[in-house]
C-alpha cells in the first residue's frame, strides 16, 4: 500500500515523525542540518501551492522530464542535485521551522487536491495529483529518513 499526502491518517504518521525530531537530530547522509532540513523541504511544498518559483535552464527541464517516471516510481537516493532555492544555509529557529513545515504539509489532506495550484513544475514538467503525490511525500519520507525518523 502506498503513503498518500492526500490521506488523514498517513499525514498523521509524517506529522508524527516530524515531531520527534529534536534540534540535536544529526542528518546519516548529506550537509544540511536538521533546522535547513525542515525548511528546504516547507520549500519544495510551497512550488506545489504556487508560493515559491524556481529557475530551471531548458536542459534540467529537459533532463527533469525524461527522468520523471523513474525517479517518481523508486526511493529518492541520497546527495541528489537540488534547486539553489531550496538550499539553506544559515541558522534557523528550529521550532519555528517545524511548526511550519507541519502546517503547509497538512495542507495536503485538510484542502485536498485543491491545495495545488500548480500543474507544471518548473524541473519535471507536467504534473497530475497523483505526481504531486508522489513527489510530496517521497520528498519528505528521503529527507525524515535522512534525520533517522
Amino acid at each position: 500500500m502506498t503513503n498518500s499526502i492526500y490521506d488523514k491518517l498517513d499525514t498523521e504518521k509524517t506529522i508524527s515523525r516530524i515531531q520527534s525530531l529534536t534540534p540535536e537530530s544529526l542528518g546519516l547522509w548529506g550537509e544540511m542540518t536538521v533546522d535547513q532540513m525542515l525548511l528546504h523541504c516547507t520549500a519544495a511544498i510551497e512550488v506545489a501551492f504556487g508560493e515559491k518559483e524556481i529557475t530551471v535552464k531548458w536542459m534540467m527541464r529537459l533532463l527533469g522530464k525524461l527522468v520523471k517516471k523513474k525517479i517518481f516510481n523508486s526511493d529518492f537516493q541520497p546527495n541528489s542535485p537540488t534547486a539553489s532555492e531550496f538550499i539553506f544555509t544559515d541558522k534557523y529557529d528550529f521550532e519555528t521551522s517545524k511548526a511550519i513545515l507541519i502546517q503547509k504539509y497538512s495542507r495536503f489532506s485538510n484542502e485536498g487536491k485543491s491545495a495545488i495550484t500548480v500543474m507544471k513544475h518548473p524541473f519535471w514538467g507536467n504534473m497530475t495529483y497523483e505526481d504531486w503525490d508522489k513527489l510530496m511525500w517521497k520528498h519528505l519520507d528521503h529527507h525524515l529518513r535522512q534525520f533517522g525518523v
